[in-house]
């Protein structure tokens, strides 16, 4: 009976570290998955012109999730100081205690080895791209303290996947792939700025660099023109790649979606600033659905 009990214990003490981990790795708010993963689908589906390979598929929306995840484990590692000076994320693992430093490094070199693993089954220009997309993974959590703008190295690391993405399926990388990384770059400007908007304060006290402090009271404005760089490169890629209406289309409910998230901005409340930022998913999803619509009926108008 009392091995039973002590089973039971070991059992419910494992769940518990686990669930520390899953919330280290930000498992429970999946909303940096998505911003991650919708480039790395259109990405997919225009270098496959809408037929992508099942398995290269599945690598990258494996390895979209592993180092969305890594990501998180690093940057809370490097900020483990930081994070308590600022409200939102004085609760983190190992702001309180609940994971050790050295646990969070050993799980984000398991997390980089099982994406390489995954990236080692593909070619070898991606596996080559994929030493850049760890490099930027690593550095982007120590910007935050020398360089004003952070946000574009973040923004490097989501949009890695597409150059990857175009190599996995085509063995090179075009210039289409440059322009959807550099409007993949653009828009997480945009709305990583909305999310610091929400910690502004906080960032100004712990010394924290970030976009909404460089742009100061023009953060609105400076955010609303690369809303619409984004929206005007992403253009410029569906006519490089034949998109048609369908595609069009979807860019015109993205800006609508846009048009929302200037609304809630725009008195720099920080509830609304995040609820701005969350909102993004679906200007993903929606270019998304419009470049895998315009591949099913091939409507080029």
């Amino acid at each position: 009976m009392n091995r039973t009990a002590h089973s039971n214990g070991l059992l419910a003490e494992l769940a518990g570290q686990l669930s520390h981990y899953a919330r280290l790795m930000r498992l429970d708010r999946p909303i940096g998955i998505w911003l991650l993963l919708w480039p790395t689908l259109w990405a997919l589906w225009i270098s496959s012109s809408g037929t992508p390979d099942p398995w290269v598929f599945t690598v990258f929306v494996l390895g979209a999730v592993v180092m969305r995840s890594a990501g998180c484990v690093i940057n809370d590692f490097a900020d483990r100081k930081l994070d308590k000076q600022v409200g939102r994320t004085r609760e983190r693992p190992l702001v309180v205690g609940t994971v050790a430093p050295v646990e969070a490094l050993v799980l984000f070199v398991a997390l980089c080895l099982l994406a390489l693993g995954l990236v080692m089954t593909l070619d070898r220009l991606t596996q080559l791209l994929a030493l850049g997309a760890i490099a930027l993974t690593v550095i982007y959590p120590f910007c935050k303290r020398f360089f004003a703008a952070p946000q574009l190295v973040l923004g490097a690391a989501f949009a890695w996947a597409v150059p990857m993405a175009f190599a996995a399926h085509t063995g090179a990388v075009p210039r289409l792939a440059w322009l959807l990384s550099l409007a993949v770059v653009v828009w997480a400007v945009a709305y990583d700025t909305m999310y610091a908007m929400a910690d502004r304060a906080d960032d100004l006290k712990a010394g924290i660099r970030s976009t909404a402090i460089l742009f100061g009271q023009a953060d609105v404005f400076v955010v609303a023109i690369l809303q619409g760089l984004f929206l005007f490169a992403l253009l410029l890629a569906g006519e490089v790649a034949g998109l048609g209406m369908w595609y069009r289309l979807s860019l015109l409910v993205s800006a609508l979606f846009m048009l929302y998230q200037y609304a809630l901005i725009r008195r720099r409340n920080p509830d609304d600033c995040m609820r701005a930022f969350l909102n993004n998913r679906h200007v993903g999803a929606t270019v998304f659905v419009g470049i895998a619509l315009s591949y099913i009926f091939d409507v080029s108008i």
